[in-house]
């Protein structure tokens, strides 16, 4: 039981005070887009003054049997705190098999690791949560096609841009979805007067009430950061969902999705697989998001976590490489912390906590990070606030 020193990531699209704020350090004006946690090669945390993926490769009983059975000497899981200022890019994630036949197929076509077109840089899967700690707003999934269709109409797109939609009401199917998203991407030259006609009538509706006016401000507040971009029009196919503080959405292999804004908690199976689909100078593999993306339509359901033990909130999600809890602490109670025999990782989001292993005692202020072996069993927290305890999803 160690404190952990986790690392910064600084990408233009962060926000300038959340993370700093959640650290305790003085922001200095530029972005701050994720504090990382874990022992991801390209950013490992640091316990005891060591890299956390060399301490795990020197000792790897600290996973725990069970985990390095499944994921030998690697720590399945990353944990992050995410703020975003404005939207990503649209992206998506393989599953486990389609990552290693991706990963081996590029590494038997001798494409560099590093390279711009390489999109397997591992053949690890990266399925996700995000929990907010403030209002957060993020595309999710596609929404019935029928319904785009409608929502375009009342927003009074002229007769071009109902044509490049035309198959979502004319179809309807997770066929159309495809055949419409690949040709929103495929727009340039002179087709980019579809955007402009999409914003021009966005604007006339940014003020409505109702789901036509959200996807006219989700249009515009994205046309401020990517200007007249194609992809302005593919994330208007995409269900745009609100979280509130404590509420979380479970982001599996395939599903389309992209950040807006706002701060959260996010925790993934460790990898670096993104295929990226519009909202992006980077690398756009087509082939690859028609066999990964899945074009049906869903519904986002919000997790609200569920009470497991006295102030342990579970967020389950069913993947192997990761779970994650919200503890809630109140003085004098003690909150047992869960998944004993298992390598875990604590962050304190709110006050501050006590951890408690044996005759040992850890106290951590808000902000600061703990690393748990799977020797440390029979942990308990106390104190008043909020603690993130991520660990691996294994039964």
């Amino acid at each position: 039981m160690e404190q952990l020193q986790g690392t910064l990531a600084r990408y233009a699209w962060g926000t300038h005070d959340a993370i700093p704020s959640l650290l305790g350090f003085e922001a200095d004006g530029e972005p701050v887009a994720e504090f990382w946690l874990g022992a991801h090669p390209l950013s490992p945390s640091r316990v005891g003054g060591v890299a956390l993926d060399a301490a795990l490769e020197a000792d790897p009983a600290q996973l725990g049997e069970r985990s390095g059975d499944e994921f030998g000497s690697l720590l399945p899981f990353l944990m992050k705190v995410l703020s975003a200022r404005h939207a990503l890019s649209l992206q998506a994630h393989p599953s486990r098999e389609q990552a290693v036949e991706g990963f081996a197929e590029e590494e038997n076509r001798g494409i560099a690791r590093d390279a711009a077109e390489r999109v397997y840089r591992d053949d690890w899967p990266k399925p996700e949560i995000l929990v907010a700690l403030d209002e957060f707003h993020t595309l999710y999934g596609f929404r019935s096609p029928r319904i785009t269709w409608q929502l375009f109409n009342q927003l009074g797109v002229n007769d071009d841009v109902l044509k490049l939609l035309a198959p979502l009401n004319a179809r309807g199917g997770e066929a159309a979805l495809q055949e419409v998203f690949l040709d929103i991407l495929a727009i340039e030259g002179d087709r980019l007067a579809l955007v402009h006609d999409v914003l021009r009538a966005a604007r006339a509706h940014e003020h409505d009430p109702g789901d036509a006016g959200c996807l006219a401000r989700t249009a515009l507040e994205i046309d401020a950061t990517f200007p007249a971009d194609p992809g302005i029009i593919a994330a208007m196919l995409m269900n745009h969902v609100i979280l509130r503080p404590g509420e979380a959405v479970y982001v599996p292999a395939g599903c389309m999705h992209a950040h807006l804004r706002g701060t959260g908690i996010e925790v993934m199976a460790s990898s670096d697989n993104v295929l990226r689909g519009g909202l992006t100078r980077k690398h756009i593999a087509v082939d690859e998001l028609v066999r990964v993306v899945d074009f049906g339509w869903t519904d986002p359901e919000i997790i609200t976590g569920t009470e497991v033990s006295a102030g342990a909130f579970d967020y389950p999600t069913g993947c192997p490489e990761f779970d994650l809890w919200r503890l809630e602490l109140t003085p004098g109670v003690p909150v047992a912390v869960p998944r004993d025999g298992f390598a875990r990782i604590a962050l304190v989001t709110e006050g501050a906590a006590s951890f408690r292993a044996g005759g040992d005692t850890l106290q951590l202020d808000r902000g600061q990070a703990l690393f748990l072996t799977a020797h440390d069993v029979g942990v308990e927290a106390r104190g008043a606030g909020q603690v993130f305890l991520a660990g691996p999803g294994l039964a």
